[in-house]
């Protein structure tokens, strides 16, 4: 009997084609049901299109379902994918626009720091929501949360729920294959230990063929070319000494050392990044609260009509979720990748109970986080610091207590490095009034 896995925000047209790409790739999964599932009716019916292509060219048994209906997307799911987006383009400007109205740029704004928080604020109503729904209609399933801010997300639903989740990110393997890519290494010959927090956690051990690579990724990153692929990952690599996962452009946010001055900006943030610093590309596609959701509907609506048009590469890709599933309910070939889970005995120095990306071992026994031990202090200092700001906006969500939302914001590393403490409750102020209408866990927000 065929599988049935969940998509929750199908409408995420790109990650819904690639992940069902992988899934039917393995022999196990290529009968299952996929179960679409997104509010916008538009976004879905493209979802679903993608996704019969995708079965009519690898002449797949699976079958496909779409629906606006969460639970008829979930009655007996064996694995569920959630990729949602709460509040559209008017909270997104809101959550980057206000910070970087008071000095405070963000680069991306999805993760940590207030726009992160902001982000998470409206989002957890949801997905603790969803994980509801998932206890009442598919219990046993495995829940692989791709939706950000990652770790608060993880964090809230694993201890407020009874759900199998975890939460995945690409940059643990992407970073992995750049690495490999300039020591010349191919990527079945390496092999790694990387641990710390989402986006940021570190390469403990990088090995070729069992040898120590560290000292060819040093003399690689001394090259100009490979330097200024990855200005703010590469100084903190030469700095601190291990390597740090996600993309220079948004670990320029998650500390104090890059974006708080103009100069810095301009020598880290603007030509190695591979973001643009601040708001400079909605504000040159003049983006607004009106206009913005119109405008990624649009680009969606191209970018779909384009990928009918051409050539589909069948090969399967390097997210996790399809060997997970397949580890777990498919032929069950045990599977290692990186997760977010709760730091009960993995990490020695991190908050116990905070989030932490770790190796996972996916099996048919399930998801088994593994033991780390201590991060170097130099690394496990960064990480703490941004941990323990999302212990306490996951305090906040959870307890309706606004005090919590500006403590996290006072001590995120990069706001403390620009703003006093009265201009970050001012800031606050706005960000709680701007996504008033998505926070209904809060009776009140000035403190």
């Amino acid at each position: 009997m065929g599988r049935k896995i969940a998509f929750i925000g199908a409408g995420s047209v790109v990650f819904t084609r690639n992940l069902v790409r992988d899934v039917l790739s393995y022999p196990a999964l290529a009968d299952s049901t996929l179960a679409l599932m997104d509010i916008d009716e538009e976004n879905l019916a493209m979802a679903e299109a993608v996704v019969k292509r995708i079965i009519e060219l690898g002449n797949y048994p699976a079958k496909v379902v779409a629906t606006t209906n969460r639970a008829e997307a979930l009655e007996g799911a064996d694995g569920v994918v959630c990729t949602i987006q709460v509040g559209g383009m008017k909270a997104l400007l809101a959550d980057v626009g206000i910070p970087d109205k008071y000095g405070v740029s963000m680069c991306v704004g999805d993760t940590r720091g207030p726009s992160g928080i902001f982000r998470f604020l409206r989002t957890v109503p949801v997905m603790l929501d969803i994980c509801r729904d998932i206890e009442r209609y598919c219990p046993d399933a495995i829940f692989l949360n791709y939706t950000n801010p990652m770790a608060m997300l993880c964090r809230a639903m694993q201890s407020e729920t009874k759900v199998r989740v975890t939460g995945l990110c690409h940059s643990v393997q992407g970073t992995a294959e750049m690495l490999a890519k300039w020591i010349g290494a191919p990527m079945d010959e390496v092999t790694y230990l990387c641990a710390g927090i989402n986006h940021q956690a570190w390469y403990l051990e990088f090995k070729w063929n069992g040898k120590d690579a560290y000292p060819l990724i040093r003399e690689a990153v001394e090259k100009p070319e490979i330097y200024n692929e990855e200005q703010v990952r590469n100084e903190m690599f030469l700095h601190l000494g291990y390597y740090v996962t996600e993309s220079s452009g948004h670990n320029s946010e998650y500390n104090a050392w890059f974006r708080k001055r103009e100069d810095l900006m301009e020598k880290y943030c603007t030509h190695g990044t591979g973001w643009n610093p601040g708001l400079p590309v909605m504000s040159r596609l003049k983006i607004s609260p009106n206009t913005g959701d119109d405008w990624w509907k649009e680009r969606r609506r191209t970018e779909f009509n384009k990928w009918l048009e051409g050539p589909v590469d069948l090969t399967r890709g390097s997210e996790y979720a399809a060997s997970i599933f397949n580890a777990v309910f498919g032929d069950n070939t045990m599977f290692e990748f990186n997760g977010n889970v709760r730091n009960f005995g993995l990490i020695d120095n991190l908050p116990e109970g905070c989030c932490v990306e770790v190796p996972v071992l996916a099996s048919k026994r399930g998801l088994d986080p593994i033991h780390v031990g201590p991060l170097p202090e130099q690394l496990a200092i960064l990480n703490d610091i941004n941990a323990r700001c999302e212990e306490l906006a996951v305090e906040a969500a959870l307890t309706g207590d606004p005090k919590k939302v500006y403590y996290a914001a006072y001590y995120d590393p990069l706001t403390s490095a620009v703003l006093s403490l009265a201009e970050i409750k001012s800031m606050v102020n706005e960000m709680f009034e701007a996504s008033r209408e998505w926070l209904p866990q809060f009776k009140h927000f000035k403190v």
